[in-house]
């Protein structure tokens, strides 16, 4: 799925490049002349493509900056559970998903001391698939819950995979060893069962 993201992005932004036209070039005239301006060739080929258009807002940052943890992560929640229905597969860069990490971010890293905001902002990073910050978020919490030991193992495993794939055995086992710590899945036992 990501391969034909990224080779759809790719081909969408060459006939995009291909498809701007050239500035028009002025040609110096003679000093009893006006000035003439030579016209930019006319494309006449047509193409059916979609054009997503995002505008922002410039007093966001400012609006984000002013918003205390708690506003941030009832931001979060609401764009999640708006995320939840807009999108058939939760990624972040789709924008509400990522409305709502970037909220859930500014909630966890304004109160530190909130276990719940970061518990959150972990959930969040692990269900939008952006692995190594969830695993990262898992491990600095420490004592998890059993839904969040599912969390944080699935992370693990994740990592792991990509690991093993690339050939980097001893970090594949550094995170089936910690997501075996929070939870014996399937998942690492059989990259276990590789190593």
């Amino acid at each position: 799925m990501k391969k034909i993201l990224i080779l759809t992005a790719f081909a969408l932004g060459s006939l995009a490049a291909a498809q701007t036209a050239p500035t028009p070039v002025e040609t110096p005239a003679p000093a009893d002349t006006a000035p003439v301006e030579t016209p930019a060739p006319v494309d006449t080929t047509t193409t059916d493509t979609t054009t997503t258009t995002t505008t922002t807002d410039a007093a966001a940052p400012a609006m984000a900056a002013a918003m205390t943890p708690e506003e941030s992560f009832t931001k979060a929640q609401e764009y999640a559970t708006q995320a939840d229905v807009a999108y058939p597969i939760p990624f972040y860069d789709r924008t509400l998903w990522k409305a709502s990490v970037d909220s859930a971010y500014m909630a966890a890293a304004g109160d530190a001391s909130n276990r719940d905001y970061t518990a959150y902002l972990g959930q969040l990073y692990t269900k939008t698939q952006w692995w190594i910050n969830a695993y990262n978020v898992w491990t600095k919490i420490g004592d998890l819950t059993d839904a969040e030991k599912d969390w944080a193992a699935l992370s693990a495993a994740k990592l792991a995979y990509i690991a093993l794939n690339r050939g980097d055995l001893a970090t594949a086992k550094t995170y089936v060893t910690q997501g075996m710590m929070w939870k014996s899945t399937p998942s690492l036992v059989a990259i276990q069962s590789r190593l």
